[in-house]
Formats: C-alpha cells, structure tokens, sequence
C-alpha cells in the first residue's frame, strides 16, 4: 500500500517536541489516519531523494527494519518506496501484548510500530562494534519516532521489556531479523 509522502515540514519546532515528548501511556481508541502512518515511519527510516534516511547509519548499512501493527495486522515499511506491505492480517496486538511482558499499552495503542534489526549488514562493515552500532541507530529511530508523534498531536511509550522469540513469532519476522524496540503510539486519553 502506498503511503502518502511524507511532509518535511511540521507545526512545531524540534526544540518545542523535545520539551513536550514524554512516555504516555493511556491512548483513546480509534485509528491513525494513513498522513500520521506515513509520518511516523518516515521519521524512523524513510529515505529521501538521494536514498539517505533522517536516522544516522554507520557506513549507510541500514540494519533496521521497521514494522506497523495495527488492528488490520502486521505490516513491514519499505522506505526505498514510502509503501506498507502486509506481512499478516488480523489483530495480533494481544499477543504483542503478551509477548510484552502483559504491558495493557501495547493492546491499547491504534498502531504499534517495532524496530527489528539485521545484524549481519552491519556486521559484514564493522566485525564485532556491528552490535554497538545497531543499537545506536535503533536509538535515534526510536527518537524520531516520538518526536515525530509528538510534531502529530500524538503519544508514545517506548517499551524495551519483551520476549524477542515471542515478538518474532507474533510478527512473523525473518530468521536473521532481532526486535530491539516496540512503540505504542495514539492520541492521549491522559
């Protein structure tokens, strides 16, 4: 599915997302509209005009795979072509949630998105610093990602407690691909 592209510029500034971002975790029901989807996953990895991504990447490795979770079903972002691709359908958000470690957010958020990683691109370029630097990249994904929802009107929770063989199977994810990072993401209901 393609998604609509992506706007370069927002409604506030970096410094005003920065003071506002904080970990919510109460999300009222409902959708996000396909402009907040199409946001939220270009801040994490969408590519540009020259194929550079807003998250640094040592040596343009690109090691992240980002994935949406809604109650539609589980999608994998393709950020060469701005484009959701399903991967399952159905609402797996309980079994996240169970895979979670029970955290209710995660069933309660009208979108999930998941960073999972493939060490090995990484690894082929740098040997052994491959894991240090995957995590690093994870970590400014992750922060687009809620400065983004935030620059949206939305909030966000990061969630690092799960059981990565759960999350794999709940998602479907290829053998070679790590969960590192789970962010609920929906209107506050705080």
């Amino acid at each position: 599915m393609k998604l609509p592209p992506a706007r370069t510029k927002g409604n506030i500034s970096v410094e005003e997302a920065l003071s506002k971002r904080r970990s919510r975790r109460r999300f009222q029901a409902g959708e996000l509209t396909s402009e907040q989807i199409s946001q939220l996953l270009w801040s994490a990895q969408g590519a540009g005009a020259r194929g550079l991504r807003p998250a640094p990447s040592a040596g343009a490795t690109y090691p992240l795979e980002v994935y949406l979770i809604t109650s539609h079903g589980v999608f994998h972002y393709e950020p060469m072509v701005h484009e959701i691709e399903a991967v399952t359908s159905g609402d797996c958000r309980p079994q996240l949630t169970k895979a979670c470690l029970n955290q209710s957010w995660v069933d309660h958020a009208p979108a999930v998105l998941v960073i999972a990683a493939d060490y090995e691109r990484t690894a082929r370029v740098y040997g052994p610093r491959a894991e240090r630097y995957v995590h690093m990249e994870a970590g400014h994904a992750a922060q687009n990602i809620h400065l983004q929802a935030v620059g949206l009107g939305l909030d966000s929770v990061p969630v690092g407690a799960f059981r990565d063989k759960e999350v794999k199977q709940v998602l479907s994810l290829p053998g070679s691909y790590e969960p590192l990072y789970v962010i609920p993401v929906g209107c506050s209901a705080e």
